[in-house]
């Protein structure tokens, strides 16, 4: 059981990570690469679909940042930012709010 208290806390630094990444930029980079290391030790455990929400969390957005960055020429590409901070704050916070009742998170 302490495995788990220790897995659930390393899971919400990984969430604070993701967070702090509106403000540093690169914490998101830490937590993902955080979440491939400890995602076998999870392996089994509600815990374990925290780790994939957060990893899926991270690929959708970058390549929705890349992609609203490069369409910002053509103005859309501000549109397609907003939705993904929005998707992105959305993920973060069901995530955040499930790992405080103990309960995987949805359908990955």
């Amino acid at each position: 059981m302490a495995d788990i208290e220790k897995l659930k806390q390393y899971n919400l630094i990984t969430y604070i990570l993701y967070i702090l990444g509106y403000f540093v930029g690169v914490t998101p980079i830490i937590a993902v690469i955080m979440n491939y290391i400890k995602r076998n030790e999870m392996q089994g455990t509600w815990l374990e679909s925290h780790a994939s929400w957060q990893i899926r969390t991270f690929w959708v957005s970058l390549i929705g940042y890349l992609i609203g960055g490069l369409l910002t020429t053509v103005l859309i590409g501000f549109v397609i930012l907003f939705v993904v901070f929005v998707w992105n704050i959305y993920r973060l916070a069901k995530g955040l709010i499930a790992l405080n009742d103990e309960q995987p998170v949805g359908t990955v």
